[in-house]
């Protein structure tokens, strides 16, 4: 039955291709249906526990998306005339920003004072015209700056060389905010341009949550845009000259297409979203067709050097290879699946989009690809191909070798897998970008010269109106300040308790000593009521208090520091409340720390899932194989290049984010294609009762060109993804590489001089000399 169908592709190859253009226009047009959501929450699902603590202390104080413009005079000092009149100027034109809703700086900071039995509010400097800012008031300005705990570290630095102004903005509410983050980076960007070429000789850098999300955005854009394309060409070139045959390389392409339509429609009928993490999928789906149609195609041309008739040629390599084919395909898409285990949206869409195209690719590697080998006028010169005798000159080597071979290549697969613990899992967002992009570097250099971009909001909730008046919770938040200005990697504090302490100075006459909390809660009320009557419109104090005054929120900002640090803030910081203030109520949120938790729990939950792909790989292959020895003998040659590479991966880098924490499931259903298709061979050579010697030189001279093609391919393809500057893919791209690479060499050292060593098995034939007959022809 199996024959019978497997002929239609070359006794009906007209029909062939048009039913699979049917289905691949079918399920294309599906594409229409895509968008891209380009801000960082599509890494978390509604029900994030994390994510649903920051809506709702957005919900309960005011939001604060932010840009970060970060002005850096060449002089080295913030000081002086012009860079006043600079910030002023830019101040004033931020609040054009599409939806701002507040602008800090240090010209608008609102500065109080005494004047006799009256609280004075005002600008620092803002209301002055350019003619009227005197040398005097920059001098008060610099006073009072650099020695207020609400700027410095903040808003300016504590040598005065680099300021900030910061623009709060509130995106609209709704579930795709990707076209008004780039509506405020667009009208941000052309602020900057118009204020650097008005002040040459001072830099500007744009950081911020804002300016993350627009990364996040333009990097999936540049990558699509530069790496898929990269990838379609890197294969023509290598298949044209791998396979020595163009018209072979354009029915591969036809292939490669006719997936990627299919698999990118099919997730536009989903109704499901792109993302900075599926940009990637086109690439992968492309490499890994690639590895179907090599097999077919090198086993057709090796039939065709043999002299067969092209007909029977790709009829016999679809015989060959459809179950191998068939196997890998399967064991790969189960690898994706398994991404369903992870917390991250973005990683399951990406598993199940791949999955979907793997399978694609199978279904048109056995009927298009043969169906237009067919009718393509391809011609082989029946000759002996010198690759096979390479391959079988160093099937021999093995052979001879195999003894010293397998201890060797053991014992170095057991040091470097030993590396593995040395990883640590371990996210910083900055750095899913590449350090040659503008907003990581803006953001470096907000860390080194300023305060860094990692902040998390503690929200304190006394449960009762007008609570956060009280003096034992304003006392117990300010002793909670003073233990986090002397954390080591706490760069700034933002905290209500400050603007308390200046109040209650200045109410009692600007006396130094009175520089610390009122001691009444009626005192403490009324103050905060004077000074909020006195806040313009924008500079209130609903990024720091709810309505009813029975909530605040503290917001600290530290170094650019991963995940652990994060985590371990955060835990240092419950603990400190459980042990000083137990009736406060604490909450915790922020981007840096939502980041952080995911990390955490997509690794375990990946863990799960690798297990699960693990077993159920196992389990084909010992069907697939027809033999539980053989599917034992897999796991060797599929666990160990995974093993390899996070532990040359702790050798060079060490830190584990996102993106590799899917590595292993995807990599135990790709590296099973090598293993298979050699296992199948070996063992199709023993049941014919071949020796283990010449089962070993059987594989190697019938599959092993085919597998260091496939290897090479994907590795190319890998690290195709590996050049993104998006962390989450390159890192991918390049840890998968670097395991393709090994899983070849697993599998033409180790795994031969292992069957070399245990498979003694005499597989009788019934016959006398039958091994010397099966191993003639065969060869």
């Amino acid at each position: 039955m199996k024959t019978d169908w497997l002929e239609l592709m070359v006794k009906r190859p007209v029909w062939i291709i048009v039913l699979g253009c049917i289905l691949t226009a079918a399920l294309a047009t599906g594409a229409q249906n895509l968008y891209f959501r380009g801000d960082y929450k599509v890494f978390f699902g509604p029900d994030n526990p994390q994510l649903q603590e920051f809506e709702g202390m957005q919900r309960t104080f005011s939001k604060n998306d932010n840009v970060a413009i970060v002005v850096v005079p060449k002089s080295g000092n913030v000081f002086q005339k012009d860079i006043f009149t600079l910030v002023m100027q830019m101040t004033e034109d931020a609040w054009q920003t599409p939806f701002s809703t507040r602008v800090d700086s240090i010209t608008n900071y609102q500065h109080t004072e005494a004047e006799q039995d009256d609280l004075i509010v005002d600008y620092l400097v803002g209301e002055f015209s350019d003619t009227e800012i005197t040398q005097d008031m920059i001098e008060k300005a610099k006073e009072v700056t650099l020695n207020e705990p609400l700027l410095v570290n903040r808003i300016v630095s504590p040598s005065g060389h680099v300021t900030m102004i910061n623009v709060t903005v509130q995106l609209p509410d709704k579930l795709d905010q990707t076209a008004d983050v780039m509506e405020v980076t667009a009208s941000v960007r052309a602020l900057v341009d118009k204020y650097a070429k008005l002040y040459p000789d001072v830099d500007f850098h744009l950081a911020g949550i804002i300016m993350m999300n627009n990364s996040f955005a333009e990097e999936s854009v540049n990558d699509l845009s530069t790496l898929v394309p990269g990838m379609f060409l890197a294969v023509l070139v290598m298949l044209a000259i791998l396979l020595r045959s163009v018209l072979a390389t354009l029915a591969t392409l036809v292939v490669i297409a006719f997936s990627i339509l299919a698999a990118m429609g099919f997730f536009g009928w989903t109704g499901l979203y792109m993302s900075t993490a599926t940009i990637g999928a086109p690439t992968i789906i492309m490499t890994l067709a690639v590895a179907d149609c090599v097999h077919i195609i090198a086993t057709v041309n090796y039939n065709l050097r043999q002299g067969m008739a092209k007909a029977t040629a790709i009829i016999d390599s679809l015989k060959l290879n459809f179950t191998p084919i068939l196997i890998t395909s399967v064991t790969t898409a189960i690898g994706f699946l398994t991404f369903n285990f992870s917390d991250v949206p973005p990683l399951r869409h990406l598993g199940n989009l791949v999955a979907f195209g793997v399978l694609m690719a199978f279904l048109f590697a056995i009927t298009i690809l043969p169906a237009l080998l067919y009718l393509l006028p391809i011609r082989i010169v029946a000759q002996t191909d010198g690759s096979s005798n390479t391959m079988e000159k160093f099937a021999d080597w093995v052979v001879r070798k195999h003894k010293v071979l397998l201890p060797t290549t053991a014992l170095i697969v057991i040091v470097i897998a030993g590396m593995v613990p040395l990883n640590k899992i371990n996210d910083v967002p900055v750095e899913y970008f590449g350090e040659e992009l503008a907003f990581r570097q803006a953001s470096d250099f907000m860390d080194d010269n300023l305060q860094g971009v990692t902040n998390i909001d503690f929200a304190f909730h006394t449960n009762k109106e007008s609570g956060i008046n009280d003096p034992e919770f304003l006392a117990d938040v300010e002793a909670f300040s003073s233990w986090l200005r002397q954390q080591e990697i706490v760069d700034h504090v933002l905290t209500l308790t400050d603007t308390f302490k200046r109040l209650n100075m200045n109410m009692n006459a600007d006396d130094p000593a009175m520089y610390k909390l009122p001691e009444q809660q009626d005192l403490a009320a009324q103050y905060l009521l004077m000074y909020e009557m006195s806040l313009p419109y924008g500079l209130d104090l609903n990024n720091q208090l709810n309505v009813d005054k029975s909530s605040m929120r503290l917001t600290v900002a530290m170094d650019n520091v991963g995940s652990k640090e994060v985590i371990a803030m955060e835990n240092a910081v419950r603990e400190w409340f459980a042990a000083n203030a137990p009736d406060v109520t604490v909450t915790a949120a922020s981007p840096a720390l939502m980041f952080a938790h995911i990390g955490e729990t997509n690794m375990k939950s990946m863990l799960s899932g690798s297990a699960l792909a693990l077993v159920l790989i196992s389990i084909l292959l010992v069907f697939a194989l027809k033999s539980v020895k053989f599917g034992l003998i897999s796991l060797l040659p599929n666990l160990a290049p995974a093993a390899m590479g996070f532990g040359i991966w702790a050798i060079f880098a060490g830190n584990v984010n996102l993106g590799l924490s899917i590595v292993t499931s995807m990599c135990l259903g790709i590296v099973v294609d090598d293993t298979v298709h050699f296992l199948s061979k070996y063992k199709k050579a023993r049941e014919k009762g071949q020796a283990a010697e010449q089962a070993v030189r059987y594989a190697f001279a019938s599959v092993g060109r085919a597998l260091w093609i496939t290897t090479l391919v994907l590795f190319v393809g890998f690290m195709v993804l590996a050049q993104s500057s998006f962390a989450l893919n390159g890192d991918m791209g390049l840890l998968t590489a670097v395991i393709m690479v090994l899983a070849l060499v697993v599998d033409f050292l180790l795994l031969p001089a292992f069957l070399l060593v245990f498979d003694k098995k005499v597989y009788s034939t019934g016959a006398e000399n039958v091994e010397q007959k099966q191993s003639e022809s065969l060869a």
